[in-house]
């Protein structure tokens, strides 16, 4: 079962020819194709794998270049994308049909191999071609912990072409031991809340700025909409370039962001970090949608990080973590009388919001512990200045205590009280 799998992704650059740049150019092209056809023909009919791959497979296989085990794969990925838009559609989203745009190709283990000398086998539209992995030189590269290791097995795996070059996200996985599918998941608990104004909020009190990505990403999709606009072939390759740019640029604050969360939560002995339920995080906090992609990986590469040094992360259900009041539990929407502030209308409490709902996250995966057969109930949301339990005792930090063993420095902290 899915459930008994640890899942890690490992993303490297290929070194390609010529040749073979052309080679994998033409298969995502039909990729794109395949999937699309078996979208067509699946949309308002089926959604399950076993019922999309019979009914579309013969005719991506006539109609594409791509071979019998992509075309398989093709209608899989249509399924997927159905179900994704009839999950939405059970939100009450309003789903049109699904189109693939993306540069990006799925493989598998009968379409992709891993060899020992750090080269890797694809199938394309003509031929399997052999490429080798743009490793890392340093040989403790954390791609190195799942290529070298005999207890993690490749599975599925996306190859995306992006400015130029290729990149392969390698999937693999390994098998839960007895202590990760029995233990109770207790003990303290990070919560942290995303949105636009501040990226990242800690209940531990850490910011981190989302202003300055919120103003390239608003600068960038200005760009894109007027190259867009512009139709040239000029304007095409600018286009690619500015996107190619920006995915970057977002990558790197991600990446900066997710290795601060990991931190906050070692530097306080956590051993969860929760957040919030991602599902419909762009109509909660009114990001666009580079945000909600930027969220997603952030979750995403907190988590792996995370969990390859013993922490886990989770995620809560999102209702009214930004109205509730997290010292006294009040809720209502005249908690929040702005965006930024939050004073409860009971307790006379007064926060910065985004901290407040960073508390209440961590409080709810506290307090669900208490209800889960799996759990103790022993869990204890981690704060600045201490840790508080389910029923609201407080335990302060030793005098003197500094939460800080690592060297790495961090934007400067805001101080709420907490």
């Amino acid at each position: 079962m899915a459930d008994d799998y640890v899942r890690r992704t490992a993303i490297t650059r290929l070194e390609v020819t010529d040749e073979q740049r052309d080679l994998l150019e033409d298969t995502i092209s039909e990729w794109k194709r395949g999937c699309q056809l078996a979208t067509d023909m699946a949309w308002g009919k089926y959604n399950a794998k076993s019922d999309v791959q019979p009914l579309a497979y013969d005719t991506v296989r006539e109609q594409t270049d791509l071979g019998s085990q992509h075309a398989i794969l093709a209608t899989h990925q249509a399924a997927q994308a159905i179900t994704g838009c009839i999950e939405r559609r059970s939100n009450g989203k309003k789903v049109s049909k699904p189109t693939f745009t993306a540069p990006t190709v799925k493989y598998d283990i009968r379409t992709m191999t891993l060899f020992d000398d750090d080269t890797v086998s694809l199938s394309t539209t003509e031929s399997r071609i052999r490429c080798d992995l743009a490793l890392p030189d340093a040989d403790d590269g954390y791609q190195r912990q799942y290529l070298d290791s005999d207890t993690w097995s490749v599975t599925e795996s996306t190859l995306t072409a992006r400015d130029g070059d290729y990149f392969l996200h390698i999937g693999f996985r390994r098998h839960k031991t007895d202590t990760e599918r029995n233990t109770a998941e207790d003990g303290t608990v990070l919560g942290v809340d995303l949105g636009v104004e501040n990226l990242a909020v800690t209940s531990t009190a850490y910011f981190f700025s989302g202003r300055e990505l919120t103003h390239n990403l608003r600068e960038f999709e200005t760009v894109r909409a007027g190259l867009q606009q512009t139709g040239t072939r000029s304007a095409h390759r600018t286009l690619e370039q500015s996107s190619g740019r920006e995915l970057r640029y977002v990558r790197d604050v991600l990446h900066r962001a997710s290795n601060a969360i990991v931190d906050e939560a070692l530097r306080y002995g956590c051993d969860v970090i929760a957040f919030e339920d991602l599902t419909n995080i762009r109509d909660r906090t009114g990001a666009s949608w580079g945000h909600k992609w930027a969220f997603r990986t952030l979750y995403e590469q907190v988590e792996y990080k995370a969990e390859s040094v013993g922490v886990s992360v989770k995620q809560v259900g999102s209702a009214c973590t930004s109205k509730r009041c997290a010292e006294c539990g009040f809720t209502a929407d005249e908690n929040r009388p702005t965006r930024n502030d939050f004073r409860c209308v009971k307790c006379e409490s007064e926060a910065n919001a985004d901290y407040n709902a960073a508390k209440n996250i961590g409080l709810r995966y506290v307090r669900r512990g208490q209800q889960s057969s799996r759990r103790t109930g022993n869990s204890q949301l981690a704060l600045k200045s201490g840790t508080m339990t389910p029923s609201g005792g407080f335990t302060a930090h030793p005098e003197g205590f500094e939460a800080e063993f690592t060297d790495k420095s961090h934007p400067p902290r805001a101080t709420p009280s907490g």
